[in-house]
């Protein structure tokens, strides 16, 4: 399967997710469609179609952001560019936790993440979820990435102050966005395997 990204940590992650699946990387040369559209399924959808479509093979598409409660859900679909074109992570998270700190109290956030499956013969399934949680002032860990530094997530209990940075992978992937959308993922394909192995 093609995984069409061209975040390598994203890559890393999701092989580790789906240690059963063979996961290639986007072809060299091959561009994915800009991030355009209403919502993380038709973004991540776009960027399946296109692997799918130069491969032949199936094809994993990924969209994922951040929605901070206090901003009405921004940044969401525009998480990878909030600080403008180019920005990098820190300039990203640097900026949503000034406006947050501007806008009140309210520090309640959740991830979300779309995993879009294109298979070979041009079938499409969407698997979303979620992470709840709250963004902290001042970022802390040296794991994960983007906006992992300063969120804490619900999951890991009310006493436990852990950013999803200083989270280790596996505690990360038991509970994160991505993990829970990869799980049904996964779910999906191996009733596909099964149905294959009864016929």
């Amino acid at each position: 399967m093609i995984f069409a990204t061209g975040n390598r940590h994203k890559l890393r992650e999701l092989r580790e997710l789906l240690p059963g699946v063979e996961l290639e990387p986007l072809p060299d040369g091959l561009e994915l469609p800009p991030e355009e559209g209403d919502s993380y399924a038709e973004i991540a959808l776009a960027k399946a179609r296109v692997a799918q479509r130069a491969t032949g093979k199936p094809a994993i598409g990924d969209d994922s952001g951040i929605e901070a409660l206090g901003l009405g859900g921004r940044p969401g679909i525009h998480s990878a560019r909030y600080g403008g074109p180019g920005a990098s992570d820190e300039e990203n998270l640097d900026k949503l936790l000034r406006e947050i700190a501007e806008a009140g109290e309210d520090r309640r956030a959740a991830y979300v993440c779309a995993l879009v499956l294109v298979d070979a013969d041009g079938a499409e399934r969407v698997f979303e979820a979620r992470c709840e949680g709250r963004m902290v002032e001042r970022p802390r860990g040296e794991g994960g990435f983007g906006y992992d530094p300063a969120f804490v997530p619900d999951d890991t209990g009310p006493e436990d102050e852990r950013t999803m940075s200083e989270l280790s992978a596996a505690e990360k992937n038991e509970i994160s966005h991505r993990g829970r959308a990869a799980r049904l993922l996964a779910a999906h394909l191996a009733e596909g395997q099964g149905a294959a192995a009864e016929r």
